[in-house]
């Protein structure tokens, strides 16, 4: 890839930089789990989970594959679905949330925009 990889670590630290958030683990099932919340109304704007990469019909020589979930704005998700990188929500409403691969697909730039857009969307 010619992008650099935004890891589950950088959004971690960028949602604790800029949002004041901290990953809260809720799933003993789950441990790599990473749900993030508003502090004021508890509400979630990102979860990281991690998946084998099969389950998204891809063939990649890694076991597993990081994606994060974000809320946005249902017509944008239906023009981000048809880029590579992008996945309909895992775990969540798949109208108003989509799936980001953290494999360096999706730049970091437009991480971050998104997932500001779904900080912004959940702040209510």
């Amino acid at each position: 890839m010619d992008k650099k990889t935004f890891s589950r670590q950088s959004i971690l630290q960028y949602a604790a930089d800029n949002f004041n958030a901290i990953p809260h683990y809720l799933w003993e099932k789950y441990p790599n789990y990473a749900v993030l919340k508003h502090t004021h109304n508890q509400k979630w704007f990102g979860i990281i989970v991690d998946l084998p990469c099969a389950k998204l019909g891809l063939n990649k020589s890694e076991d597993m594959v990081d994606l994060l979930v974000v809320k946005a704005d249902p017509a944008a998700i239906s023009t981000l679905l048809n880029n590579d990188g992008y996945h309909p929500a895992y775990y969540m409403n798949k109208t108003h949330w989509i799936s980001i691969r953290l494999d360096g697909t999706i730049s970091e730039e437009e991480i971050c925009y998104l997932l500001n857009e779904s900080y912004n969307l959940t702040k209510k």
